[in-house]
């Protein structure tokens, strides 16, 4: 690992991937970026929660396919006992169940690992920034899953204005660009994709309670 250089602006981000060659890969292009240290590679979430103890990152990239508890599960349990520590997702899964489910759990962002480094690099310092990090694809499942979904209980619809931001997401914009097209600030386009997030976590948790009600009562 590379050592830390006592720089406030360093990301220390720990990767959570049972999968070495992308593991390994993740930890070069980390500590061959500026402003990034990779302080900890992880195999699962046993290992994670042993290395946090000691080395409490700014930023978790987390593998969803983790022997024993899966990554979705394993981001409840950061949370739960780190809350101030960001989850980012980096999985090949684009079903929207394990989308809402990571986002249900406590991560704030959800990108594929096709994602290029340019892009992944941005993703890290958005979540670390207190942004919402969403990759085209998932963008498009959003916008898909909102307008696909027949219950209302306990949900918030998207704005015009937030359905555009992720238009522009799908179409495979930049916040900057994003924000030049809508005539707003980056900060604005980051407030959108936070009320998303939020109005997801909302949903979703109560489509889980609505079909636990259901389970139980049919």
């Amino acid at each position: 690992m590379k050592p830390l250089s006592g720089d406030e602006d360093v990301i220390r981000v720990t990767i959570v991937e049972d999968d070495d060659e992308v593991r390994d890969g993740l930890c070069w292009l980390l500590n061959h970026s500026d402003g990034f240290a990779c302080i900890g590679t992880c195999r699962s979430c046993p290992d994670l929660l042993t290395h946090i103890e000691v080395n409490t990152p700014d930023v978790i990239l987390m593998d969803i396919g983790l022997p024993g508890k899966s990554g979705i599960e394993c981001a409840q349990t950061v949370k739960e006992l780190y809350p101030r520590v960001e989850i980012l997702m980096v999985t090949v899964y684009t079903d929207e169940e394990k989308v809402f489910q990571s986002i249900r759990n406590g991560a704030v962002g959800y990108i594929l690992k096709n994602t290029s480094p340019e892009k992944l690099l941005d993703s890290i310092r958005e979540a670390y920034h207190g942004g919402a990090p969403m990759s085209p694809e998932v963008a498009r499942k959003v916008i898909t899953y909102f307008r696909g979904s027949d219950s209302t209980e306990l949900t918030a619809p998207l704005s015009q204005r937030e359905v555009e931001v992720l238009q522009f997401l799908v179409d495979g914009h930049s916040y900057k660009s994003i924000a030049d097209k809508l005539s707003i600030s980056a900060h604005t386009v980051r407030f959108h994709l936070h009320n998303i997030y939020e109005k997801l976590h909302v949903r979703s948790r109560a489509e889980l309670v609505a079909k636990t009600v259901r389970g139980r009562f049919r």
